[in-house]
C-alpha cells in the first residue's frame, strides 16, 4: 500500500508491465497501448487523492485504463478518426529460429484476434494477469457468470484449428461478412 506520493509512484512503475499488457488487449496496437498507459498513469497521478488506502492499487489502475479506453473510443467514434496502427509497416526477421518464433507468435495473435473483444479481455485478466474470476468480473463490471462463460468460450475457440484462408474466394467472402 502506498504511504506517500513517492511510494505510489514506485508502485505505479512496478505495475506498468501489467497495465501495458491490458492496454495491448484493449487497443490491439503497441503504439496505442503506450499512449493509453501514458494517459492512464497521468490520470492516476493527478487523481491519486481519489485512491482509497486499503484497496488494491492494481484494481484501481485497471479501472482507470478501462475508463480512459472507453472514453477515447467514444470520442474517436464521434470524430470518426482512423488509427495509424492500421497502416503499420511489415517487419522481417532473419534466421530459421527467429522465423519460426515469429510465425508461432503470429498464429497465437491471430487466434486471439479472432476472439470477440469481451472474451479477449476476460482471458487476459485471468490467464495472463492472474486475477481470479471474481476480480476480473469486478474489473470488467460484469457478473461473475459472464466472466466464466467468456473464458470458457474463449478457451474453446482457441483450441479450434485456424480457418483455412489459402484461396482468394475465401478472403473476399470474409471481407463482405
Amino acid at each position: 500500500m502506498p504511504t506517500g506520493p513517492s511510494d505510489l509512484g514506485q508502485q505505479l512503475v512496478a505495475l506498468l508491465p501489467r497495465i501495458r499488457r491490458f492496454a495491448m488487449v484493449l487497443t490491439r496496437s503497441s503504439d496505442a497501448a503506450d499512449d493509453l498507459v501514458q494517459v492512464s498513469v497521468a490520470r492516476a497521478l493527478e487523481r491519486s487523492d481519489q485512491w482509497q488506502a486499503g484497496s488494491r492499487l492494481d484494481h484501481w489502475l485497471f479501472q482507470i485504463v478501462r475508463s480512459v479506453w472507453i472514453n477515447h473510443g467514444k470520442s474517436a467514434r464521434i470524430r470518426r478518426t482512423e488509427s495509424l496502427d492500421d497502416h503499420e509497416d511489415l517487419r522481417s526477421m532473419d534466421g530459421a529460429a527467429a522465423m519460426e518464433a515469429h510465425l508461432t507468435l503470429d498464429e497465437v495473435r491471430a487466434a486471439f484476434a479472432r476472439l470477440p473483444a469481451d472474451q479477449q479481455r476476460a482471458l487476459m485478466l485471468v490467464t495472463v494477469e492472474g486475477y481470479s474470476y471474481k476480480e476480473a468480473a469486478e474489473l470488467l463490471d460484469v457478473p461473475l457468470g459472464t466472466v466464466i462463460s467468456r473464458i470458457a468460450r474463449g478457451r474453446a475457440a482457441l483450441a479450434e484449428p485456424a480457418p483455412k484462408t489459402n484461396s482468394s474466394v475465401t478472403i473476399f467472402q470474409r471481407k463482405r461478412v
